[in-house]
């Protein structure tokens, strides 16, 4: 058995999975020993300037030291911390990466769009035994959203620059947004996914559609009506009708109104329109009835791969 952790850090949020890790390979057993997160919004302005603002670098550095000083002590002897797409924009996103190495102990490394989806594709599909393949994994995440095709590993896999931050900042700038500006951020996202259909053809035939990260955890919990639970969450099958329905509610209202819905987390209240956008274009443009929420991720590949 090794004890490892895992650090995603994000355009939106920090997360951290301290695990125990059994086997080897795809037969690894994960077991959770403690799980984080905390919303820095590190991508904040990075689509505009191209660089990561002082205050995001300085919010999320600080979360980075708790969580060095949280894996060092549950005794974790492998880590791995990842950066996602707010880093790939970033051109100081070198200056972040010395300030996250000396907070967290290690140096983050950068993933590629690429390798973003084959890990979250590992992360989501480790624990699927009745659900039939292939699997399409779907992973919504504030810069960028990852789609990826296969059965026991992604046979391909494609990386857009759309996320619930990115079509936010871009986009949606009324509080709530005008329809205006909801008509041009879903033209954008549909024109996008028509992309990604011509990228993966297979997409369609997929057995399973799993759905990954903030937007989709927090659709299913507003549309449970309950707060944020990863047991409720976890394995729940959000149909494309209740998502249509999420999203109508939350783009009417302000966000002082938006507030006060028991599923939407405090730091997601200015982003969940926009990361409904692009869920809905989703099942939308692909014709899906529902997709299955996962809490299994990028962040459970990321600790797998340390195996």
């Amino acid at each position: 058995m090794t004890r490892v952790a895992a650090v995603d850090i994000g355009t939106n949020s920090v997360r951290l999975l301290v695990a125990d890790l059994t086997g080897s390979d795809g037969l690894a057993t994960l077991v959770p020993i403690d799980r984080r997160m905390q919303i820095t919004r590190l991508g904040e302005g990075v689509d505009a300037t191209q660089r990561l603002a002082p205050p995001a670098i300085e919010r999320t550095t600080a979360v980075l030291r708790e969580y060095g000083t949280a894996i060092a002590e549950l005794g974790a002897t492998r880590v791995r911390a990842a950066a996602t797409s707010a880093a790939r924009d970033a051109t100081n996103r070198d200056e972040f990466f010395h300030a996250a190495a000396d907070a967290l102990g290690v140096e983050p490394e950068l993933l590629s769009g690429h390798a973003e989806a084959q890990l979250s594709f590992a992360g989501a599909t480790a624990g699927l035994v009745e659900e039939p393949s292939p699997y399409l994994v779907i992973d919504i995440g504030g810069g960028s959203t990852e789609f990826s095709l296969g059965t026991t590993e992604p046979e391909a896999a494609v990386s857009i620059d759309v996320g619930c931050v990115r079509i936010t900042e871009q986009y949606l700038h009324s509080d709530p947004p005008e329809p205006e500006e909801l008509s041009q951020a879903v033209s954008v996202v549909r024109d996008e996914l028509g992309d990604v259909e011509r990228q993966l053809p297979g997409l369609h035939h997929a057995g399973t559609v799993v759905g990954l990260a903030g937007t989709v955890t927090t659709v299913a919990a507003v549309e449970q009506g309950v707060p944020y639970s990863r047991e409720r969450i976890h394995r729940f099958r959000l149909h494309r009708s209740a998502a249509e329905d999420v999203f109508r509610t939350l783009a009417l209202e302000p966000a002082a109104v938006r507030r006060e819905n028991p599923g939407l987390e405090p730091g997601r209240v200015d982003t969940i329109v926009g990361g409904s956008i692009v869920l809905v274009g989703i099942l939308r443009a692909f014709d899906l009835d529902a997709i299955l929420v996962s809490e299994d991720d990028l962040l459970d590949g990321l600790a797998r791969s340390l195996a």
